[in-house]
């Protein structure tokens, strides 16, 4: 059975580079905090594990996967054209 996760907050590892910047993206409550490094998160959207969304306007938005040209995978919202806006407007994780 897949879960679903909402993603809550985003770390960033290169801020000049949007797409290849998030390297990790978390959720949960203060008692509940979690988090999870981008390989892992593509790993389990491709194999069917898990499905992750943000909240945009207070509607929930499927995250999914997609390559750069580069050949490089990265995540965004369904939303989202080219460039992963509704993630990169989440906040830091702590």
């Amino acid at each position: 059975m897949q879960k679903t996760i909402q993603i809550k907050c985003i770390r960033r590892a290169n801020h000049w580079k949007p797409r290849g910047s998030i390297s990790q993206v978390g959720g949960g409550t203060l008692a509940n905090r979690w988090k999870l490094e981008l390989d892992e998160v593509i790993q389990k959207i491709e194999r069917g594990e898990c499905v992750f969304f943000v909240n945009v306007d207070s509607d929930p938005v499927a995250v999914k996967v997609a390559v750069d040209r580069d050949g490089k995978k990265y995540i965004k919202t369904v939303a989202d054209g080219d460039f992963p806006a509704h993630l990169l407007e989440l906040p830091e994780c702590p």
